[in-house]
């Protein structure tokens, strides 16, 4: 067990200058990560005071970790902050069939919000629980907005921030908005339907919402904008999110490039690809991080690189949907800014820098296509970049102390040659044994402040049962919930 860890509070920062030891430390130096075997960490307040071989100072206590990688902690662009009723689809295809398009018989009627404001407050909550436990520090929060009466709303953001501060999360929050939506009609053909006044009202609650709480629990709360997928946003509604973007000082997440659906709805509605039309908006720059990408074209792909806009990586998510990048290397190669996400539950980000991976090498070709190395950074450094924060995703001095451990001596974990490529290559978020947030102790073995995982767990669970039970109001000719959802194999 490691030495002095039981000994601080759950849920504080240490008092005085707090040394961090392990057979690996993961450090920061002449802009690009290196190792230190037994290298120290000192952290005091908030900041690192000290990442290298051996502090020179006097501290108040030391952590020895053991046979673990003291690492930056981890920065997932794209965080599922709901239940992941995706997972659902994964193997009940069409998915546009089974709610993952409003058929016209439920947008006439009247859409409705399938979850209570306690539970979304919940689901928030226990999501940001589960991104501690997989040793992700800093998380942009994305949640559907299907089983939604329209769009997110400011209330449960206030619940998400109190979350986040209780916890101790780094977050970059705001509501999600858009001006329209698909639906399909009983012929089984997509048409698009706006009402830009909600997404205006969307966006101002947006801004309300950044004003009142950005900086708020030391800085752990922070502005986004978040105007859900390119496709659902008219000219004039991204045209302001840019302008009050620059305006507040936040960055903008915006989901495009992701499928079929999309590229044929922009042709359609554009004549162009969603970057081609960003770019003619001017809504194409640096405060851009963009989801999935998946569907670039190469035209896309030189602009990505041209306007400095931010690729937001979820390779898994993308893979067992049978789409991938053409490629993480090829794209990296360009100078465009990769970040990775997770998008998923659990929030596991080295199963997704595997996925990644494991899916460039096949894209490419060849297995020197790209390295465990450069997807770390993208989880870390590229992140950062994203966010404009050169104090994150990083350990030197005078950047902020966020930072995760993850243990190697895991009996399921192969022998070490160096932790980077052992983790990528065999490890999972089960093996993160410390999550420190701003100089706190976030999570500790499992333990998350305030919080009984178990418990969570069985109350995810009833409501996502609940969530279930509601589907056939919102799918293709209603069927039964049997018929939409079938076991992988039959239930005796």
């Amino acid at each position: 067990m490691p030495d002095g860890l039981d000994a601080l509070p759950l849920g504080e920062r240490p008092r005085g200058r707090t040394l961090l030891t392990a057979d690996w430390l993961l450090a920061h130096h002449d802009g690009g990560h290196v190792f230190h075997k037994r290298g120290e960490l000192v952290i005091e307040g908030r900041d690192i005071l000290y990442a290298g071989s051996r502090f020179p100072g006097e501290v108040d206590r030391r952590i020895d970790f053991g046979v673990a990688l003291v690492s930056p902690g981890l920065i997932d662009l794209d965080a599922l902050s709901d239940l992941d009723t995706y997972s659902l689809v994964l193997d009940n295809q069409p998915g546009w069939q089974r709610g993952r398009i409003w058929p016209d018989t439920y947008a006439a009627r009247g859409p409705y919000e399938m979850y209570s404001p306690e539970e979304l407050a919940f689901q928030k909550k226990f999501s940001f629980a589960t991104l501690l436990l997989n040793g992700i520090t800093t998380a942009l929060p994305i949640a559907s907005l299907y089983y939604r009466e329209w769009a997110e709303t400011v209330a449960e953001f206030d619940a998400a921030a109190d979350a986040a501060a209780q916890l101790g999360l780094r977050v970059f929050l705001g509501p999600a908005y858009r001006s329209g939506g698909t639906v399909v009609d009983d012929v089984g053909q997509f048409h698009m339907r706006f009402d830009e006044a909600r997404g205006f009202a969307g966006l101002a609650g947006a801004a309300d919402f950044i004003r009142r709480r950005a900086g708020d629990a030391g800085g752990l709360i922070n502005g986004l904008l978040a105007p859900d997928r390119v496709e659902t946003n008219t000219a004039a509604l991204m045209r302001a999110t840019m302008d009050l973007a620059g305006e507040l000082d936040v960055p903008v997440r915006l989901h495009m490039a992701q499928g079929k659906l999309e590229t044929d709805t922009m042709a359609r509605l554009h004549g162009r690809t969603a970057a081609e039309w960003l770019v003619g908006l001017g809504a194409f720059n640096r405060r851009l991080i963009a989801p999935h990408g998946t569907h670039a074209t190469e035209t896309d792909l030189d602009l990505y690189a041209t306007h400095g806009v931010t690729l937001a990586h979820s390779p898994l998510v993308s893979a067992r949907m049978g789409s991938v990048l053409k490629s993480f290397a090829s794209i990296r190669a360009r100078g465009v800014n990769i970040g990775m996400a997770t998008d998923t539950a659990p929030p596991d980000m080295w199963m997704n820098m595997l996925s990644g991976l494991i899916a460039c090498r096949i894209a490419e070709g060849r297995p020197d296509a790209a390295f465990s190395a450069q997807f770390f950074e993208a989880a870390t450094l590229g992140g950062a970049r994203a966010l404009n924060r050169p104090d994150l995703g990083r350990l030197q001095a005078g950047a902020k102390a966020d930072i995760a451990v993850f243990r190697l001596d895991d009996p399921h974990m192969v022998p070490t040659v160096d932790p980077i490529t052992t983790l990528v290559l065999g490890g999972n978020g089960k093996v993160t044994e410390a999550v420190f947030v701003d100089g706190r102790l976030s999570m500790r073995r499992g333990q998350v402040t305030g919080m009984d995982m178990a418990a969570a767990r069985a109350q995810a669970q009833a409501q996502f049962e609940g969530l279930v039970a509601k589907y056939p109001d919102r799918s293709w000719k209603h069927p039964p919930v049997d018929q939409l959802f079938r076991p992988a194999f039959p239930i005796l």
